[in-house]
């Protein structure tokens, strides 16, 4: 079994930063990617970013791109947002997906990121 722990939200004025964490643990094997989704009360989760475990390739939501990096550290099996220049439509409860090569996906608890105008 596979263990994510999110870190790192919070309440930030738009325009402003945050930097979000995910700690996987467990039985971490065979991952091909892993990634950040978003969801709003009532509404679908929502692809937000994902990076390549191996290689490193990345992709975003047009939604956040050149606001938001997505990075991991393989050493530490942890995977980061780095989201800039806020904007209150991001508010959402964030969640880290981690993906072995479809076989399998796990999700984390979630974290709340709230941007106030």
């Amino acid at each position: 079994q596979v263990q994510l722990v999110e870190s790192g939200g919070g309440l930030v004025q738009s325009g402003g930063s945050l930097r979000l964490s995910c700690a996987a643990s467990g039985s971490i094997s065979r991952v091909s990617a892993m990634g950040w989704y978003r969801q709003v009360s009532g509404k679908e989760r929502e692809f937000v970013a994902a990076i390549s475990w191996s290689g490193g390739g990345t992709n975003y939501a047009d939604s956040v791109k050149g606001r938001f990096t997505i990075s991991r550290d393989n050493v530490k099996n942890t995977v980061y947002l780095q989201m800039n220049s806020l904007k209150p439509e991001d508010t959402a409860a964030y969640y880290c997906h981690l993906d072995r090569f479809g076989a399998a996906d796990y999700w984390g608890q979630g974290t709340q990121v709230t941007v106030s105008s």
